[in-house]
């Protein structure tokens, strides 16, 4: 069984796992996440928001001795050790933009969320103030959703759409 964050609990059969390996095999991609880049317009800014106003552990600015130009991307990035062993990493868009050999092009907040978990309602309330103290624009006030979670949401300072979630049926890992 697998825990929903959008329902409280939602059942799932092995066959669904098995029909997806008789159709392409043995996959070289595993079903997993170590680190999800964020591309942001202001690197020092972003760090201060994560590092100083959210309180996420870093190193600070790493690379910073591989200086780019033109066409190759320079190096200084930021990383977050997160729960779990998940790294989040802060990039400037332009720089992200030439590393993946894609065109810049503007931001367009909402195309996704990042989902943080916590234990309870009280801890929702928490961390939404504690981003808005930081510098975040609360876009929806934590509530009662239809299926069952009480949550809200925040943007950071580059757009970045954050939902901060109880779901009953989930006890997220302790810090």
């Amino acid at each position: 069984m697998s825990v929903s964050f959008k329902t409280p609990l939602v059942s799932r059969t092995d066959h669904c796992l098995q029909h997806t390996d008789q159709r392409m095999g043995n996959p070289t991609m595993k079903p997993r996440i170590h680190v999800i880049t964020l591309a942001v317009d202001d690197l020092d800014r972003a760090l201060a928001f994560y590092r100083d106003g959210l309180g996420f552990r870093t190193e600070g600015l790493i690379g910073t001795e591989f200086k780019g130009d033109e066409t190759i991307p320079d190096g200084t990035t930021a990383v977050f050790h997160l729960d779990g062993g998940l790294m989040l990493s802060i990039y400037p868009r332009s720089e992200l933009a030439k590393d993946a050999v894609i065109p810049l092009t503007e931001t367009k907040p909402g195309e996704f969320s990042i989902g943080h978990a916590v234990a309870s309602r009280a801890e929702v309330d928490e961390v939404i103030a504690q981003a808005k103290a930081a510098g975040a624009a609360v876009t929806d006030s934590p509530h009662d959703r239809p299926w069952g979670i009480y949550s809200g949401y925040f943007q950071d300072p580059d757009g970045h759409l954050w939902e901060i979630i109880w779901n009953p049926a989930l006890d997220p890992a302790p810090s």
